[in-house]
């Protein structure tokens, strides 16, 4: 599964009473580099812990690249939404790093909804 696909959001870093996917977080030159998002379900570590409140940056070319070059992708070119995920979610709740297996033990839905999360934040909705 390919993960393509927007969202446009608006707002101000101020506006702490908006739903997480609608937070805006530090700018670029104006650009909105990175979005706040909440999981549905939440990942649980291996301590059982809850990590629902993350952050996700935009994607780059190269996010979509380098996953081409990993064995896992070329045994398995639905694992590419695990790698291009891992690569951009820059903070999971207390995580110190968002690892791909990380992403492989997200419940179903949380996984749906990162990847929908995804299109809209990079704007690859398509009409």
């Amino acid at each position: 599964m390919q993960l393509n696909n927007p969202l446009n959001l608006e707002g101000s870093p101020q506006q702490d009473t908006a739903p997480p996917e609608q937070r805006r977080r530090p700018q670029v030159a104006g650009l909105q580099t990175e979005f706040e998002f909440e999981l549905p379900k939440g990942y649980v570590d291996a301590e059982g812990t809850l990590h629902r409140q993350g952050v996700m940056r935009l994607a780059r070319a190269m996010d979509e690249i380098v996953p081409l070059r990993d064995p896992r992708v070329k045994a398995n070119p639905a694992y590419a939404t695990v790698v291009i995920l891992a690569r951009v979610i820059v903070r999971l709740g207390a995580l110190s790093e968002v690892s791909p297996a990380a992403i492989e033990d997200l419940f179903a839905c949380d996984l749906n909804y990162l990847q929908k999360f995804y299109r809209q934040i990079n704007e690859l909705e398509e009409d």
